[in-house]
């Protein structure tokens, strides 16, 4: 065989060689990978087997947590099983331990009745409490749409929605590494008037 026909016919293997491990080097790799800039989702486990009457408030608080912040996932605990955030029921002005409470950390919620009793919203005295946990403090005073200015904004007030920064804060918290390294504050708030 001429050597021109090798040398064609040794290039054309090559090319076929080169042009197969290219396909199956491409096959291996997924249609989709996931962004790299994706951070995962904090989720933090809520107990409310002391908060008896108010189930249905703190449910519409988490509620409007987790549709309005994204890096943090608020969730009930299974019974029996540990919680980052216990929230009872008590007589008296609701209040709470102020965080950014981390997995694995706790803080407490006492949904009170007393404000209830003089005209609160339930739904927004949970969703107000729970704020405190992901690390907001009180806005005091402040209107209806902030939901930290808590009790400032008087018995009519019935927004259980965090705002634009409020919801920000809490974001930006739990999508850093801020809400693992910073103490929970310990503080607790009283959302007394």
């Amino acid at each position: 065989m001429p050597l021109g026909t090798w040398f064609r016919a040794g290039t054309s293997a090559a090319a076929l060689v080169l042009g197969m491990a290219g396909t199956a080097t491409a096959a291996t790799v997924p249609a989709s990978t996931p962004s790299t800039a994706q951070a995962a989702v904090v989720t933090l486990r809520y107990d409310d087997s002391r908060a008896a009457g108010w189930e249905s408030a703190i449910a519409a608080g988490v509620a409007s947590w987790n549709a309005n912040v994204s890096s943090v996932r608020l969730v009930e605990a299974a019974p029996g099983s540990a919680a980052e955030i216990v929230i009872v029921a008590t007589t008296g002005w609701p209040q709470a331990t102020l965080g950014p409470v981390r997995p694995g950390r706790q803080v407490r919620v006492e949904l009170g009745s007393q404000a209830v009793d003089q005209g609160y919203n339930k739904t927004r005295i949970a969703a107000h409490e729970l704020g405190h946990s992901l690390g907001l403090p009180d806005t005091k005073p402040g209107p209806c749409t902030q939901l930290m200015s808590g009790s400032s904004a008087g018995t009519a007030c019935t927004n259980a929605t965090p705002n634009a920064a409020e919801r920000s804060r809490v974001q930006s918290t739990y999508a850093s590494a801020v809400a693992a390294l910073a103490p929970v504050d310990g503080r607790t708030l009283v959302d007394a008037p």
